[in-house]
C-alpha cells in the first residue's frame, strides 16, 4: 500500500467530521471511506496543503477534483451496500473513483482524456485497488457490453442525463448527476421497471459533460 495512506490522517478525520458529518450525511460506510483515502495524492505537490478544505481543485486539462461534501453528498445518494456494480462517468483524478470502489463491489470508469485517465489508473494501481476497471473513450456512451449496473454517477454537467446512460441503469438502480450548464442541480434518478423518478438534491457546480450525448466540444 502506497504510504500516502499514512499522511495527513489527522487532517481527513477533520475533513469528514467538518464537511460531512457535520453538514448531515450520516453514512458510516462512507465517512470511513472517506477517511481512510488519502485526498491529498490525487492533487499536485504545490496544492496537498489544501486537500482537506471543503473546496475544489485544478487537476490540469480544466478539470477539478470536487469538494470533499459534494464527493460525499453523490455517493451517500447512491444508497451503496458493498455488493454493487458502479459506472463511473469522469475517472478525473481519481479521487471519487476510490471513494466508490471502497464501498462497491466493482466500479468501471470513464475518462476522455488520455493524461487525466492514466495518471489516475497509475494513482489506483499503487494504492492497491484491484476492483476497478478503466476506458479511455466519451463516457456519454457509457459501457453497454459490461451493463446494466446497480448504480451510475456522472462527475460533470450536461444539459440533460443521456437517455443512453439511464439505460444502461438496472431495474432499481440510482443514477445520480449534475445537470444544467449555468445554473446547474443535482439529480437523483431511480428506475423502476420502465418509469424513472427524479429527485432534487440542490444546486452545484460541475465541470461540463463534453462528449456526443453532452456538451459538443468547441471548435
Amino acid at each position: 500500500m502506497n504510504t500516502a495512506v499514512n499522511q495527513f490522517v489527522g487532517q481527513r478525520r477533520k475533513m469528514v467530521e467538518e464537511y460531512v458529518l457535520n453538514r448531515g450525511i450520516k453514512n458510516f460506510r462512507l465517512a470511513e471511506a472517506m477517511s481512510r483515502v488519502p485526498r491529498h495524492y490525487f492533487v499536485q505537490e504545490s496544492l496537498q496543503h489544501r486537500a482537506y478544505g471543503d473546496s475544489p481543485l485544478p487537476i490540469g486539462q480544466n478539470q477539478t477534483i470536487s469538494q470533499p461534501y459534494e464527493i460525499a453528498r453523490m455517493t451517500d445518494a447512491l444508497n451503496l451496500t458493498g455488493s454493487e456494480w458502479v459506472l463511473e462517468i469522469g475517472t478525473g483524478s481519481g479521487y471519487q473513483t476510490a471513494i466508490l470502489a471502497e464501498m462497491a463491489e466493482k466500479v468501471f470508469t470513464i475518462e476522455r482524456i488520455k493524461s487525466i485517465a492514466s495518471a489516475a489508473h497509475k494513482r489506483l494501481d499503487a494504492l492497491g485497488y484491484m476492483n476497478i476497471v478503466y476506458k479511455i473513450f466519451d463516457g456519454t456512451y457509457g459501457w453497454l457490453d459490461q451493463g446494466p449496473f446497480d448504480a451510475i454517477l456522472i462527475t460533470a454537467a450536461g444539459p440533460e442525463i443521456p437517455s443512453i446512460l439511464i439505460g444502461q441503469l438496472k431495474d432499481g438502480g440510482r443514477l445520480v448527476s449534475p445537470v444544467g450548464e449555468k445554473n446547474q442541480e443535482l439529480i437523483l434518478l431511480q428506475k423502476q421497471g420502465d418509469q424513472t423518478s427524479r429527485q432534487s438534491l440542490g444546486e452545484c457546480s460541475f465541470v461540463p459533460l463534453i462528449g456526443k450525448y453532452g456538451i459538443r466540444p468547441p471548435a
